[in-house]
């Protein structure tokens, strides 16, 4: 077999180069909301205080200025989320109307487990709240975005 044939083989062999594939364009994206006090970070730190305050109550669990502990800080951590959640989902950046529907879901929970309801209007009465304000922030962030 001579030289060239053999440079024929090596080329039929090897497999043609694909196109080079532009990226799609993307669409721009707002920028995010700013909150009302900007340069200081009132979120972070309420947050990280929360997380102290997790730390502190799960090491003093035993006694009930463990459990404020715990629940104090859950909440102050809640908050931070909570607030970029509502800032991002009100000013069009992101739509998070799962997660805010779960707030009203759990605050209607809370008090009928507390007032004593029976155990199946709960659950049910919970489902219907979050349904419903599922919509509304749904319909909230529609004309936004």
């Amino acid at each position: 077999m001579g030289r060239r044939s053999r440079k024929r083989g090596d080329a039929a062999a090897q497999p043609a180069p694909a196109p080079a594939r532009t990226p799609a364009p993307r669409r721009a994206r707002p920028e995010r909301p700013r909150a009302p006090w900007h340069p200081f970070p009132l979120v972070e730190l309420c947050v990280l205080i929360g997380l102290v305050l997790l730390v502190w109550g799960l090491i003093r669990r035993d006694d009930d200025g463990g459990r404020v502990l715990l629940v104090c800080g859950t909440v102050l951590a809640s908050l931070g989320g909570l607030e970029t959640a509502l800032r991002e989902h009100f000013g069009g950046y992101a739509s998070h109307a799962l997660l805010l529907a779960g707030l009203p879901a759990v605050l209607i929970a809370g008090v009928l487990f507390f007032a004593g309801a029976p155990w199946i209007a709960i659950p049910f009465c919970a489902a219907l709240a979050f349904g419903t304000a599922f919509a509304a922030f749904r319909r909230a962030f529609r004309p936004r975005s």
